[in-house]
């Protein structure tokens, strides 16, 4: 593979076990904006981080716009709390990383991904996204938190289906949350201050919990909390 690497000094100190592979390995100063013409030249770039994880974060930064090359950064695990997805980068390798394991994380990289992105949610006018974390309602973007937005998600792709509270607690708080039910309202009662006209979409069931696009029962069986 042709690989650039964007480092102050020798790959072999940062990286060592890359210099046992028959790579051809060039380098560029990290502070240096690489051109998107220069960077579709090679195979991967690789961001040295193992002197200076800052320089190495604001070197990502400025490759995320218009370059389409796979990046691996390499941090020492002291640096590894300092990284996010906002670096931008496919792949992460410790210094110590052994010549095999570098070897399959770039193999990884030439694998075009073969999974499709998840399909759009679509029920009584409320559209969501998983793949954009996006949810509308008649076109209307709606501002939700992870949580709502989970549990909209649940509720929408079940329609006319009612959860107990536990349930619901189960499959969007996962089995291993240690909080009581009444959190199960409190979003709820949120996401329908969300969907202001459209409130009535997530029902109550008296003794039961919550249901989605439900048909309206009589006012003695379900009621809006």
């Amino acid at each position: 593979m042709q690989l650039l690497c964007l480092t102050d000094r020798d790959p072999a100190e940062s990286l060592p076990g890359l210099d046992l592979l028959p790579h051809d390995v060039r380098t560029s100063p990290l502070s240096l904006r690489v051109p998107e013409t220069l960077a579709a030249r090679y195979d991967a770039l690789l961001i040295d981080g193992t002197l200076d994880a800052r320089r190495a974060r604001a070197a990502c930064m400025g490759l995320k716009t218009g370059i389409d090359t796979p990046r691996i950064v390499i941090l020492p695990e002291v640096a590894l709390t300092a990284l996010t997805v906002e670096w931008g980068v496919s792949e992460l390798l410790l210094p110590t990383a052994s010549p095999a394991e570098i070897e399959l994380r770039l193999r990884l990289l030439e694998q075009p991904a073969t999974h499709s992105p998840p399909p759009a949610v679509q029920s009584a006018g409320v559209v969501i996204d998983e793949s954009n974390f996006t949810a509308r309602l008649f076109g209307r973007p709606l501002d939700l938190t992870y949580k709502e937005f989970e549990l909209l998600h649940f509720l929408a792709a079940n329609p006319g289906r009612v959860f107990t509270r536990d349930q619901l607690l189960s499959e969007v708080w996962g089995t291993d949350y240690f909080g009581g039910t009444r959190t199960v309202d409190v979003h709820v009662r949120r996401l329908r201050a969300k969907l202001g006209d459209h409130e009535g979409l997530i029902s109550t069931v008296r003794g039961v919990g919550y249901g989605f696009a439900r048909a309206r029962l009589d006012d003695d069986e379900e009621t809006f909390t």
